[in-house]
């Protein structure tokens, strides 16, 4: 290290990761009890300090992955968040992150190990320092992001019922959707491909299980919902 800048006083960088994931019907945020201090037994999201050795994305995608188990999960910055009482230990500017993954992918020793449970997004209790103010943001951005890109295939199965579908869009939106316009738009997307395969959790009947297909997607990324 160089002694350029010893003048300025020194401001701490870290990351929190907002994890999302879609069960019951229901959109749903991991958090945890706050295990340090300050704010020790608040409720928090997962994060931690930027390394002098990692970018901010790294930091985000190691703090995931150390969080879930899971590699090359997707993930979108959110923002800066830096007032400057934000937090009472120091002087610390956080940027949020925000990733989307199947619940059913999630390692449940995980959520042991750190004391994690999902809890749906209208039911997020008061969190430590400006953490709420960080998962509505991130909520807001995914419901823009959904409209124009199929990042909603992050949080399903590979294989989903168009009911699962339609459930999801109305618990990220936060409002229900017509079916037979959804079921419509839906089969004029070349990208999503319906399987021989049936589920019949639901009903004797059964509903065709779907496919989101990425390379025909790429091919061809027109999308809108």
């Amino acid at each position: 290290m160089t002694a350029f800048y010893s003048e300025y006083q020194k401001v701490y960088l870290s990351v929190d990761c907002i994890i999302f994931g879609f069960d019951s019907n229901k959109l749903q945020v991991l958090i945890g009890r706050r295990n340090m201090d300050p704010g020790r037994g608040e409720w928090s999201l997962y994060g931690g300090f930027v390394r002098s050795d990692e970018s901010l994305d790294d930091s985000a995608a190691r703090t995931l992955q150390e969080l879930t188990g899971l590699h090359d999960i997707y993930m979108q910055q959110v923002g800066a968040f830096g007032n400057i009482e934000r937090d009472p230990g120091e002087r610390v500017v956080s940027v949020a992150y925000y990733a989307m993954i199947n619940v059913k992918d999630y390692d449940e020793a995980l959520l042991q190990h750190y004391g994690l449970q999902w809890i749906d997004i209208e039911n997020v209790p008061k969190m430590y320092s400006d953490h709420n103010e960080m998962i509505t943001k991130a909520h807001g951005l995914i419901r823009q992001k959904m409209k124009t890109e199929p990042v909603g295939f992050e949080l399903l199965p590979d294989l989903f019922t168009l009911t699962q579908l339609q459930r999801l869009y109305e618990a990220v939106n936060g409002e229900e959707i017509d079916k037979r316009n959804f079921r419509k738009r839906i089969k004029e997307m070349h990208f999503i491909e319906k399987t021989k395969f049936i589920d019949k959790t639901g009903s004797k009947r059964g509903a065709y299980l779907y496919r989101f297909n990425k390379a025909s997607y790429q091919e061809d990324p027109n999308f809108r919902l």
